[in-house]
Formats: C-alpha cells, sequence, structure tokens
C-alpha cells in the first residue's frame, strides 16, 4: 500500500481546507525533467496539445489539452497542486489508473494547467510546475486572472465546465463571477469555501486559521531548483469572493458538489473543536455548496479523503460527464437526482 504522495506530510490542516504543504523539515529530492517546449501560437483548440503558452508580460504557463468537443472542461487544481493531480496516477505509479484529464478527453475537450509553484510529489520525489516561476505569496484574484490571460493567449475556446479540487474552488466560483458569461457548468471537488468561515463561531475560526498558520500555510518556501512554491494567506480571500459572488452570484448551471467520506484523523482534536465537531463542520460547507444553485447534485466520496480524484478518480470523471451532459442537454440533468450514480458514492440524502 503506498503512502499518500507528499513530500514530508501530509498536514492535516492544509489540506483539509486547501491541499498540500511543501516542505517541513527534510529537503525533498527535486527530479530532473525535461525541458517543456515553448510555443508562441499553440493549436490547443482542439486535440492534444501540452507546452508552455506565453501569457503576456514575459510569463509563460504550463498548458496541456486532449480530446474534442464541446464545452471544453478546464481542470484546476487544489492548493500548492500541478496538474500531474489530474492526469498522473500519483498513488499507484507502478499500475497506474485511468485518471481524470485523459478519461474526459474520451467525451470531450479537456485542459490542465501548471499554476506557478505548484508540484506533484511521490515519496520524496517532487516533480515541480512546469510553468514559469513567479515571486510568492499570490491571492486569489492573481491566479484567476492568470487563467483568463491563459485561455485567451490559447485561444481555447468556450464555453467552459469548471472542475475544480480544495482551493481550486474557490478559484473557479470566483472565475464564474468574474467571467459569468463563459461558466456553463461546475464541479467543485471537496472544495474550499469563503463560506466556511460563516458556519462556525469568530474564536474557532480564529483558531483554525492559527492552526493553518502554524503549520506553514502562509510561509514562501523555496522549490529546490525552481522558486517560489505557491503561497497564500489562508483565509485572506475570503472578504474578495464574498464581494464578487454577492455582485455576480452563480448563474444557474449543472453543479455536481463531492465530499471526503474519509474523515481526517486529526480531526478528532483539533484545537478549539470538540471531538466531531470540525469534520462535521466540513461536511456541511460542502453541502453548503450545493445550495448555490437550482437542483445542484451533492456525494460523499465514501472511500476517499481529500484528493477524491485520485482516491475514486471514477468519481469525479462521472460527475464530470454528467455536467457536460447537463450542458448540452438539459434535460439529462432534470432526470437524475444525484451526482455519480454510476460509481461508488453515497449521495445526498
Amino acid at each position: 500500500m503506498h503512502s499518500r504522495p507528499v513530500v514530508v506530510a501530509f498536514v492535516f490542516a492544509i489540506v483539509l481546507a486547501l491541499g498540500r504543504p511543501f516542505a517541513v523539515g527534510p529537503t525533498p529530492h527535486a527530479v530532473a525533467q525535461d525541458a517543456t517546449p515553448a510555443v508562441a501560437s499553440p493549436a490547443a483548440a482542439s486535440g492534444d496539445f501540452a507546452g508552455l503558452v506565453d501569457i503576456g508580460g514575459g510569463r509563460h504557463l504550463y498548458l496541456e489539452c486532449h480530446g474534442t468537443g464541446s464545452p471544453t472542461v478546464i481542470l484546476e487544481a487544489g492548493y500548492r497542486a500541478s496538474a500531474r493531480y489530474w492526469s498522473d496516477d500519483l498513488l499507484h505509479p507502478e499500475a497506474p489508473r485511468t485518471m481524470v484529464l485523459p478519461s474526459v478527453a474520451a467525451f470531450t475537450h479537456v485542459c490542465a494547467y501548471d499554476r506557478p509553484g505548484t508540484y506533484a510529489a511521490i515519496g520524496e520525489d517532487v516533480m515541480s510546475s512546469r510553468s514559469d516561476p513567479i515571486a510568492q505569496p499570490r491571492t486569489a484574484p492573481d491566479a484567476v486572472a492568470d487563467l483568463h490571460a491563459l485561455l485567451q493567449a490559447a485561444e481555447i475556446p468556450g464555453p467552459y465546465v469548471l472542475a475544480a479540487h480544495s482551493l481550486g474552488g474557490l478559484f473557479a466560483r470566483l472565475y464564474a463571477s468574474t467571467y459569468p458569461d463563459e461558466v456553463v457548468g461546475l464541479v467543485l471537488v471537496d472544495a474550499y469555501s469563503e463560506r466556511l468561515e460563516t458556519l462556525m463561531p469568530p474564536e474557532q475560526w480564529a483558531a483554525l486559521v492559527r492552526l493553518n498558520q502554524a503549520n506553514g500555510t502562509d510561509k514562501v518556501i523555496p522549490i529546490p531548483g525552481y522558486g517560489d512554491v505557491e503561497t497564500l494567506k489562508w483565509g485572506a480571500d475570503n472578504a474578495v469572493v464574498r464581494e464578487a459572488v454577492a455582485a455576480s452570484p452563480l448563474r444557474p448551471m449543472p453543479l455536481a458538489v463531492l465530499a471526503h467520506g474519509r474523515p481526517f484523523p486529526q480531526a478528532a482534536d483539533a484545537p478549539g473543536f470538540s471531538t466531531g465537531e470540525l469534520e462535521a463542520i466540513l461536511l456541511k460547507a460542502n453541502e453548503d455548496l450545493a445550495t448555490l444553485v437550482p437542483d445542484a447534485r451533492f456525494s460523499v466520496a465514501s472511500e476517499s479523503g481529500h484528493d477524491i480524484h485520485q482516491d475514486q478518480p471514477e468519481l469525479v470523471i462521472e460527475a464530470i460527464r454528467q455536467v457536460v451532459a447537463g450542458v448540452r442537454d438539459p434535460d439529462t440533468w432534470d432526470d437524475l437526482s444525484s451526482c455519480c450514480a454510476a460509481a461508488v458514492a453515497s449521495p445526498a440524502p
């Protein structure tokens, strides 16, 4: 059985709401990678493409696209996680399963990209972002601006279904409020939400912020041989996102929400929370996301921790498939009451 692919430890507080830490302790081994091809005018509008895209200002972002059809699915990874979490089997590299990116390419056009400072890791091997590094920390609006610049520069055709994990869910929802005409569907995979703050008393929120900060979420750490690891101040973008979604609420659209089913072991003794209380709040936060639009689908991935797209990729693939089908033919969305009925999940009660 393989341990979860992290550099040192799967730090509970960071993963629980955002993604993964980089290194606290021994320096990980940075794996040498082939140079990513630079492409000035990418042919990423359809079919297969992998390379660097010039987004202006002397910066390049790595983009990978496969498949044909509309809508285009854009895969948004979690905090400090690269696109490899969508494309590569990081849990079973010796006998890899078919993961989300190649599976979605079988039924529509799909793209994933590396945000600056992200990475993927197996044991002590770190595969750093294939995009140009940039000084950290950054903000959620910065991430949204980068994604929009990338999609425009690469001429990726809309409309888009955004499938997003963890902190990527916050970015996806901010993107949908900032560019509402571009987004026609959402899949939120154990996503972080600014609304989490409102589901607990202020003193508990302050305790959760302190816990995350103590575990390094706000600390800018260098990736050996690359540059700064992705860093956003924990919870600092909540007010910005609240303002954006108040001004431009999510339009009615197919929305599927997946929540982790395996509790975080450390949740039982999180400072400021009684036994089981924090895990219940996290479930409530995911259920809350399914109230953003009418007829959203909510399911619990019963055999998954936070990285559902790695633990049970078939659930995420099926959720995306159903949202894409719902965009193409709204009647198919109305006909089904729960997400992922064809896979192994527990639908909302």
